[in-house]
């Protein structure tokens, strides 16, 4: 939890100013009860004529510590609410921030919806802890401590039940605090759990009307909510035991206090007045003692939740920059040494040896079956990937030279999975470039054979593509992927597998666009159909993470047995019945 709170320095005079102001409503409030002793004791004593005059003083001096007292405790709460919430807001944007320099093997340590459980619930519970510190860490002990020296100094007899007391509930707090750390924990894990049930439901919502499976989904989420619940009401158990506890020891040592106070009056060596004044701080010492049981307990909930963030942000990048130099990257030539590569964690190496070279502007095919490697390859041209052993160049230079931003500027890279932002197709299309003109964007997707349709729509590039890109098919998707990436302008464009929803007549109008349209930008096209690579300068053939062949089409087909039985089964069942139609 401490390590955390040097994301709280932006707001240090907030956060020391709330303990400050609480120090002072603490101790107003407790100069109250003297004021109040002094008039009961001066009634008891006996009415006179100046009597009324000294009364409406103390009343007067009541009523200006009761307005300080209000003024203090409200700048306090502000002071410690706008810390707080400075304190979460940074903390996300922290997180956040450490997330966008992971690789993709950092990333893989984390599940999505874990991320979220970290960066919403976890972030929440450290925050609440805080404003509670800098609220309750001064004003519970500043007031247990202050009129507990009032109260011993009034009357040491009353005060005893105090040392019977306090011993007793610290010794419950160190028997149960580890117990409940622990089960906190468990807890958390769950809350990744739920959030992930909730956002796989979500994500797949038509795919689950589309299968019919409301009620296995319910009956999954339904599962993932009891598991929640059980887990919370195991970790409160102990706390909803512990409260009803501390309030038997409170109230028992109030009847003790009651006790001896009601035998000190009787033997007249306490006064009434100074009696009310005890029994006030009495109530004072018992309530705030309970708040440092709160505040502990709160704590050691928060614990949980900061060892979590913790992870995030003590998890170190796997790739960095520290020591590149390199800024630009003056073409688009690769050339893979030696490189092989495998998954952390992992003992077995996915590419295994590669050894090639792309000239700048090349048009390059990858083929291979699934699993082969194909993503894993090119994943590494930009760095989302390091090479575990060997050395890949881009023009001419090591990619570990270049500083990270500028190589990945430099490559554009059109993922598997398509994604698509809400907002409009213009707005989507600018995460290319977000200074690009409309005729730029125009341009892009006739490379990309996404104009004609992207003008069909009555909004044109106005068009608000939904959560996702839910207002588009599969498809068009890609093709508006195609063409952001177009936008970059890079030295260095991977389409993986991005042309797999659209079909062979409108694939072979975009590798024609790419040929024409942007001549020195080297494109590498992986693909499951031959008909996609075949026109190709060369194409690379992956078999189990290795370079298997290198050639263009004829070469391949009349030499290569894998690549002829791709061919063969493809044209057996081909899929050239859509030449002049199929996927939009």
């Amino acid at each position: 939890m401490f390590k955390l709170l040097r994301y709280a320095k932006k707001y240090i005079i907030p956060a020391m100013l709330s303990p400050v102001l609480m120090i002072g409503e603490v101790v107003l409030e407790l100069l109250i009860p003297l004021v109040m002793a002094d008039i009961v004791n001066l009634v008891q004593s006996g009415m006179t004529e100046d009597s009324m005059d000294v009364i409406l003083r103390l009343g007067l001096k009541m009523l200006l510590y009761a307005i300080g007292s209000l003024f203090c405790g409200a700048m306090a709460a502000r002071m410690a609410a706008v810390a707080g919430m400075g304190f979460g807001a940074t903390l996300r944007e922290e997180i956040m921030g450490r997330i966008q320099k992971f690789s993709f093997s950092n990333i893989d340590h984390f599940s999505t919806a874990s991320l979220i459980t970290r960066i919403t619930t976890d972030v929440n519970s450290v925050q609440n802890t805080f404003v509670m510190m800098i609220r309750m860490l001064f004003r519970a002990p500043v007031m247990f401590v202050v009129a507990l020296a009032i109260t011993i100094t009034k009357s040491r007899q009353v005060a005893m039940p105090f040392t019977v007391a306090l011993p007793l509930i610290a010794i419950i707090l160190i028997i149960f605090a580890p117990i409940t750390l622990k089960r906190f924990k468990k807890m958390f894990k769950m809350f990744d759990s739920f959030n992930a049930s909730i956002q796989e439901n979500l994500t797949n919502v038509r795919v689950v009307k589309a299968y019919v499976r409301s009620d296995y989904e319910k009956a999954k989420f339904k599962k993932a909510n009891d598991d929640l619940m059980n887990a919370a009401l195991h970790a409160e158990k102990l706390m909803i035991m512990g409260m009803p506890t501390f309030t038997i020891i409170m109230y028992g040592t109030i009847l003790a206090i009651l006790y001896v106070a009601a035998k000190a009056i009787s033997a007249q060596t306490l006064l009434i007045g100074d009696f009310s004044a005890i029994f006030t701080y009495i109530m004072q010492i018992l309530v705030h003692f309970l708040m440092i049981v709160m505040l502990i307990a709160q704590f050691f909930m928060s614990q949980a939740s900061a060892k979590r963030i913790l992870e995030v942000m003590e998890e170190v990048p796997d790739i960095n920059d520290d020591s590149a130099t390199v800024t630009d990257v003056k073409e688009g030539s690769i050339e893979f040494k030696n490189v092989s590569f495998r998954y952390a964690g992992s003992q077995k190496d996915v590419i295994k040896n590669a050894t090639f070279k792309i000239e700048s502007g090349e048009m390059i095919g990858i083929i291979g079956a699934t699993g082969s490697a194909k993503t894993s390859l090119v994943q590494l041209i930009p760095r989302l990937y390091d090479v575990t052993e060997g050395e890949l160049l881009v023009g001419g230079v090591n990619v570990k030279d270049y500083k990270i931003f500028n190589l990945r500027d430099a490559v554009s890279m059109v993922l598997q999975k398509n994604v698509l932002f809400s907002g409009t197709i213009a707005e989507n299309l600018r995460w290319g470039n977000k200074n690009a003109t409309d005729q730029e964007l125009v341009e892009a997707c006739k490379i990309a054979d996404a104009h004609s349709f992207v003008s069909s729509f009555p909004d044109g590039y106005k068009t608000d593509l939904g959560q996702g890109g839910v207002n588009v098919s599969g498809g068009q998707k890609q093709r508006l992927c195609i063409a952001r990436a177009i936008l970059k302008k890079p030295k260095i464009l991977i389409l993986d597998d991005s042309t797999s929803a659209v079909d062979t007549f409108t694939d072979s109008k975009i590798r024609k666009g790419l040929r024409e349209c942007i001549p020195d930008t080297t494109k590498i096209i992986i693909a499951q159909r031959i008909s996609s690579v075949s026109d190709c300068d060369k194409i690379i053939i992956l078999d189990e993470g290795g370079i298997n062949d290198i050639g263009n089409h004829e070469e391949l087909l009349s030499r290569n047995e894998i690549y002829q039985d791709i061919y063969n089964s493809q044209q057996k069942g081909s899929d050239d019945f859509d030449v002049m139609g199929g996927a939009l």
